[in-house]
This record gives structure tokens, C-alpha cells and sequence, in this order.
């Protein structure tokens, strides 16, 4: 099981995917938690989450095609 350090990001953190002063917006927060919950990664909305998604092919793969029988 692994553990996760929760923390406020910097005043200034900017958005992944536009460089925005997230707190300037609607800040979101995503971490990898398949991949040992890393760094997080800030948005400053949902919409640059998005464009940062379907820009990097994100959707593709077991998260989109689960299945309860699996």
C-alpha cells in the first residue's frame, strides 16, 4: 500500500497544460495513482484537464474499456 503527502501547491504553481496561475481560475489537482500516486499535477479548470487529456491520448486503454468480468 502506498501513502500519499497530501500539501498546498505555491501561490504561484502555474497549470500544466497553459502555464495560468492555477489559484488565478478553478484549480484541479491529478495524480498517477497507478503508477505509485507521484507528484501531482495542477490545472487551473477542468477545461485545460481536458484539452491535456485528449492531447495525450489519455482516454485510450483499460480505464475506458473495464469490464466487471474482467
Amino acid at each position: 500500500m502506498s501513502t500519499t503527502t497530501v500539501s498546498t501547491p505555491e501561490p504561484d504553481e502555474a497549470c500544466a497544460y497553459c502555464g495560468s496561475r492555477i489559484f488565478d481560475h478553478d484549480p484541479i489537482c491529478v495524480r498517477d495513482c497507478a503508477d505509485n500516486c507521484g507528484s501531482p499535477t495542477y490545472f487551473c479548470n477542468y477545461a485545460c484537464l481536458s484539452a491535456h487529456v485528449d492531447e495525450n491520448d489519455l482516454t485510450a486503454g483499460n480505464a475506458c474499456e473495464w469490464s466487471p468480468d474482467a
